[in-house]
């Protein structure tokens, strides 16, 4: 669970900060090698270069290859985040007094920090490249031309249900766990609950027995769940679709 948490954590931080990281990437690769006065600068500072990639490769560009951003966050701060967590509970961190060592903590640390960047480190490579693309006119560095999934494919739906799937999994879980509680009490002869008086009581009572981590049972699954299960429904809607207008006219 350390590991899903720290991962999905990150995650959710992403979706607000990718915008930055598109501009942070193309201001360090703009004069690359080229000394100062000799080349053209399309970026004058943070703020026009987020006016200047909204007006020419669109609101959208600001999210460029925020799917490998995603996916470099989770790996990397699940394993470097989830690794210490488990080194803490495990005891590593503390001496044979119980006190916490300051040299095996950082050791700790170090050690979790290289697997997640060593592990992440190619997804960040194609996040920096997706980041980087741009219009010819505002174009800095070398230009790949990567093309995660070809044009309306299902994979595109897929990515984009699994990306707004965290967000949704993160507000609506503890929800989802408070009205599964509900509707699974015991009840009295009269079907009145004899452990929840409603919805509030419940995210009440599951916050203060079992803590945050509490209302959060089951957002693996859910998060899982969610993607497929977005997909399916708009593909059978589409097909159901095209079958009733191809009999019906």
């Amino acid at each position: 669970m350390d590991f899903l948490m720290s991962g999905l954590a990150a995650c959710g931080a992403c979706l607000f900060t990718n915008p930055l990281e598109v501009v942070k990437t193309r201001m360090q690769l703009q004069g690359e090698l080229q000394a100062p006065g000799t080349y053209q600068r399309h970026y004058r500072n943070v703020f026009h270069a987020f006016i200047t990639i909204c007006k020419v490769d669109g609101l959208a560009a600001l999210q460029k290859g925020l799917a490998p951003a995603l996916l470099y966050q989770f790996l990397m701060n699940g394993i470097r985040l989830g690794t210490y967590g488990l080194a803490d509970a495990g005891g590593y961190l503390h001496t044979a007094e119980g006190k916490l060592s300051p040299a095996r903590s950082a050791a700790a640390g170090a050690m979790a920090g290289v697997m997640g960047a060593y592990l992440g480190s190619p997804i960040y490579m194609v996040k920096t490249h997706l980041q980087a693309q741009a219009a010819s006119e505002i174009a800095v560095g070398h230009q790949y031309k990567h093309q995660i999934f070809p044009p309306q494919s299902w994979k595109v739906a897929l990515a984009a249900a699994m990306v707004s799937g965290i967000v949704v999994v993160l507000a609506m879980t503890p929800f989802d766990v408070v009205s599964t509680r509900l509707y699974n009490q015991p009840t009295d002869t009269q079907g009145k609950g004899l452990m929840y008086r409603g919805m509030l009581d419940a995210l009440l009572q599951t916050a203060r027995t079992e803590g945050i981590f509490g209302m959060y049972k089951g957002i693996g699954a859910s998060y899982f769940r969610l993607g497929p299960h977005t997909v399916l429904s708009l593909f059978f809607w589409d097909q159901l679709r095209i079958l009733y207008y191809t009999y019906t006219k």
